[in-house]
């Protein structure tokens, strides 16, 4: 450290020695947000990889009723969470923009095409269908950023694409016709996170807004279910009636782990985490539903992983450049100037004292003693 006309220079080293054990803090504190961030991560992706087996506990409610009670449930676990964030402060800005109103309604329109599809498809012995939806969506949003945002790609992301291209012909082949509940999830999903990304709301506040507006005729199409006597809310028993009322908890739980798990890891781990969510999907369909598996439809799963194996890889690469890129740029960084402290400044020079006492001028005056020689003692004293 230089002290240099009332100015400290401090350099990034210097800084860290300066305060013992901050770096390692620093560190510690880093390595544990980023462990919590996986785990809420991990717990995220792992619910909605499970959702299947809740779906399935409701096989006795037709799909476009248990649709009805998830988007009618889920608004009173929204405001729950809202209440306890105290993040109200969006409600009004919203309300009083008509263009964003309208997006905040496709979405809640797109998400609820999304919901139903995929609760139809466990019903109908469906999920690894439904799982190749949710494999082919990163390619699908690759797609869509092409067509609509005019996005470059590079070699890699048009190689995983094309690759992908080509498994959804396989998979063509292999049911017979177009895979339609593959692409229709993955087309509605893909569109959904696109408008979301332009309402300008998080994840919370855009999942308050959808049931929001799904709550109204959500709430109607119960109640006419059970003035005809067609609802199964409460002909089923507690259990079942409980189990319907927790559509709103399971939608929004891994929907507020994905919100904590985004703030504390990067992107790209939170991109590889999200393939576990259709991983279990697909092991639910072939081992606890008992679903077949052709050759050719392996083959078109294996022609999707290899398309996301090449997109992964390509995304982790770019990460670790742009950080490498990221830490040449800090190292290049010029020296912190930070003020010097106010007692640096304020410190004068040491002089010495103007006049000395007596012992100290008969101190300086009296001559050093002379070294002895072998033999000689030092005289006695007084």
């Amino acid at each position: 450290m230089t002290a240099r006309r009332g100015l400290l220079i401090v350099t990034a080293g210097q800084r860290d020695a300066a305060i013992p054990g901050e770096r390692e803090e620093r560190y510690v504190a880093g390595a544990t947000t980023s462990r919590t961030g996986l785990v809420y991560g991990f717990a995220a992706f792992g619910i909605w990889g499970l959702l299947p087996l809740y779906w399935d506990l409701l096989s006795t409610t037709a799909p476009a009723e248990v649709l009805a009670h998830r988007m009618a449930w889920s608004l009173p676990t929204a405001a729950v969470v809202l209440a306890i964030a105290g993040r109200w402060s969006w409600v009004m800005p919203l309300l009083r923009d008509p263009r964003r109103l309208g997006l905040v309604l496709l979405s809640a329109s797109l998400i609820s095409v999304n919901w139903f599809l995929f609760i139809w498809a466990v019903a109908n012995g469906k999920v690894i269908e439904a799982s190749l939806g949710y494999f082919i969506n990163p390619l699908l949003t690759i797609a869509i950023g092409v067509v609509l945002l005019r996005e470059r790609l590079r070699t890699a992301q048009w190689a995983a694409v094309g690759i992908g291209a080509v498994a959804v012909l396989v998979m063509t082949f292999a049911y017979g016709q177009v895979p339609w509940l593959s692409l229709t999830l993955s087309v509605s999903f893909a569109i959904y996170g696109l408008v979301k990304k332009t309402t300008g709301l998080d994840g919370v506040e855009g999942f308050s807004a959808d049931c929001a507006l799904q709550f109204l005729p959500a709430a109607i199409f119960v109640i006419v279910l059970m003035g005809r006597g067609e609802s199964t809310f409460v002909s089923e028993g507690i259990g079942h009636t409980l189990l319907l009322a927790g559509t709103g908890a399971a939608t929004a739980l891994p929907l507020i782990l994905f919100g904590a798990a985004a703030v504390r890891i990067p992107l790209s781990t939170l991109g590889l985490l999200q393939y576990l969510a259709p991983s279990a999907m697909f092991l639910l369909g072939l081992f606890v539903f008992g679903e077949e598996m052709p050759t050719e439809r392996w083959v078109g799963f294996g022609l999707v992983w290899l398309a996301l194996t090449i997109l992964t890889w390509d995304a982790v690469r770019r990460s670790r450049q742009a950080r490498a890129r990221a830490r040449t740029t800090v190292m290049k960084m010029p020296p912190v100037v930070e003020p010097a402290p106010e007692a640096a400044l304020d410190a004068e020079p040491a002089t010495e004292p103007a006049t000395a006492t007596a012992t100290e001028r008969r101190t300086a005056a009296t001559p050093a003693p002379e070294p002895s020689r072998p033999g000689q003692t030092d005289p006695p004293g007084d």
